[in-house]
C-alpha cells in the first residue's frame, strides 16, 4: 500500500514544528565561473560530484521503498531537493555561529532518535520520511543537528518561554525563520543556474523563471515565481 505524502510523518512537520516547538557555475552579476560546483557559500563549494552522490543515495531510498511511498516531487527534482537540504543545513550552522549557539553530538543525536520515533509513530522509518522530503537518507545525522539548531534558536528568540497563542506562533516561526534568512545571505550563496536558483525566503533551491515562449496555438506560456534570491527578509 502506497504511503501517501500528505502524511509525510514527523519529518514533514519537523520544520514547523521546531520552529514552535522547537559543470560550470556562473556566478550571477559577477561574470565569474567555477567549473565543478553545483553551489557556492562562504567561500566554500559543493561539487557536482557531491551533489550526484547524495542524489543517488536519494534515489536509492526512493527505489527501495517505491511501493510504500507517494511522493510529490519528480526524480529530475532530485538535484534541487537535495541541493536545498545541503544550503539549508549550511544556512542554520551560520545562524547558530552568529547566535553563539553550540550543539554537542549527544544533543543532535537524542534529537535523531525523538525524530525517528515520531516517524514510526506515524508508520514510516526515518529513512523513508527522509525520501518523502527530498533528504537522502544518508544525511540523517545531518538532520538530528539540524533539528538541535532549530530548537535553540528558537529558545534563543522566545528566551524559553513557549508561546501560548497561534499569533505568537506564528510571529515566532516568522523571527525564525527571518534568522535563517539573514545567515543564508550572510554566506553569499550561488547556485549552478542548471539546479535553479536560491530563494533566500524559502531556503530552497527553486526553478528558474520559465521565459520562453509556448508553442504556436498554445497561448502564452506561464513562467513559474521568481524567487526571493535579493528581497528582504
Amino acid at each position: 500500500m502506497r504511503r501517501n505524502i500528505g502524511r509525510r510523518a514527523a519529518l514533514g512537520r519537523m520544520s514547523a514544528v521546531a520552529a514552535v516547538a522547537a559543470g560550470a557555475l556562473a556566478v550571477t552579476g559577477c561574470g565569474q565561473t567555477q567549473f565543478g560546483a553545483a553551489a557556492l557559500y562562504d567561500n566554500q563549494q559543493i561539487s557536482t560530484a557531491k551533489l550526484a552522490a547524495e542524489v543517488s543515495n536519494l534515489n536509492a531510498g526512493y527505489q527501495a521503498n517505491k511501493s510504500r511511498l507517494q511522493i510529490q516531487y519528480t526524480q529530475a527534482d532530485m538535484p534541487r531537493q537535495v541541493l536545498s537540504w545541503m544550503l539549508r543545513f549550511a544556512a542554520a550552522e551560520q545562524a547558530a555561529r552568529r547566535a553563539g549557539i553550540k550543539v554537542t553530538p549527544a544533543e543532535a543525536q537524542a534529537q535523531l532518535a525523538a525524530e525517528t520515533v515520531r516517524a514510526r509513530q506515524s508508520g514510516d522509518t526515518l529513512a523513508q520520511a527522509a525520501v518523502l522530503n527530498g533528504l537522502p537518507p544518508d544525511m540523517r545525522p545531518e538532520l538530528g543537528r539540524w533539528i538541535a539548531i532549530q530548537l535553540k534558536l528558537q529558545a534563543e528568540l522566545d528566551h524559553g518561554v513557549l508561546p501560548k497563542t497561534t499569533g505568537a506562533q506564528q510571529a515566532l516561526i516568522k523571527n525564525v525563520s527571518r534568522v535563517q534568512c539573514l545567515a543564508a545571505k550572510s554566506l553569499h550563496i550561488q547556485v549552478n543556474p542548471q539546479y535553479g536558483a536560491y530563494d533566500f525566503r524559502q531556503l530552497s533551491v527553486v526553478p528558474v523563471p520559465n521565459k520562453l515562449a509556448a508553442p504556436p496555438g498554445m497561448g502564452k506560456a506561464t513562467a513559474s515565481p521568481a524567487p526571493n534570491a535579493s528581497s528582504r527578509c
